[in-house]
């Protein structure tokens, strides 16, 4: 589904070289982490909760699964990796490191992230190659579950019963991206998560999610 938006012209704002426009981008997703609430301990204390947050970020960049083992194999065959030169990450942590380091961290502290960059695209210019021939920005919106179990759960969860009497667990989100004909890349919005409703009895829904 989709549905469009008006967004004024940016005005009087010299646009910046497309590394400059990264830089700024990063930097403003660092900013906004190093205010995380919830630190490292034990065994992961030597990594940063940026640095984590970075390598999480930094797989959308680089379309690889594994933003360590990149990094290693560009090492390897170059000497030296863009881990730090790119997004500024000193230490990089494994898979593994990430998931912990993301266990208890909501997703509100994300958000602002989204509110960021989308004006400083703005400014630049970076939104006229997405807008249609009234001005307006086509938003498309997508449900998609990216937990799954009949095991692990918890309060947030969505659930389906099945005949055979199973319950299946799930999270789910609606995704929120401005996209255009012809473009082949898209700005991603805040995400708005399936998740129980205070004050209703029945199960929240994709349909319901992106009413909100």
């Amino acid at each position: 589904m989709g549905y469009c938006k008006d967004i004024q012209e940016p005005i009087g704002s010299e646009p910046l070289e497309k590394h400059e426009l990264f830089d700024t981008i990063v930097s403003s997703f660092r900013q906004r982490l190093s205010s995380l609430p919830d630190k490292p301990t034990g065994k992961n204390s030597h990594y940063g909760m940026e640095d984590a947050a970075n390598r999480a970020f930094s797989v959308f960049f680089t379309q690889t699964p594994s933003f360590l083992a990149y990094q290693r194999t560009m090492e390897g065959n170059k000497g030296k990796s863009n881990a730090q030169s790119l997004f500024g990450v000193h230490q990089i942590p494994g898979d593994n490191h990430i998931r912990d380091f993301w266990a208890t961290v909501s997703p509100d502290h994300i958000f602002p992230v989204f509110e960021d960059i989308l004006p400083v695209l703005e400014v630049q210019g970076q939104l006229v190659k997405f807008r249609s021939i009234v001005n307006s920005l086509l938003v498309a919106l997508d449900g998609t579950e990216y937990l799954s179990s009949e095991k692990i759960h918890c309060p947030q969860c969505s659930t389906r019963t099945y005949k055979s009497g199973a319950t299946h667990y799930f999270h789910g989100v609606v995704t929120a991206v401005i996209v255009c004909p012809g473009q082949k890349h898209l700005i991603p919005l805040v995400p708005e998560f399936i998740v129980p409703q205070d004050g209703h009895d029945k199960q929240d829904c994709e349909t319901a999610a992106a009413k909100r």
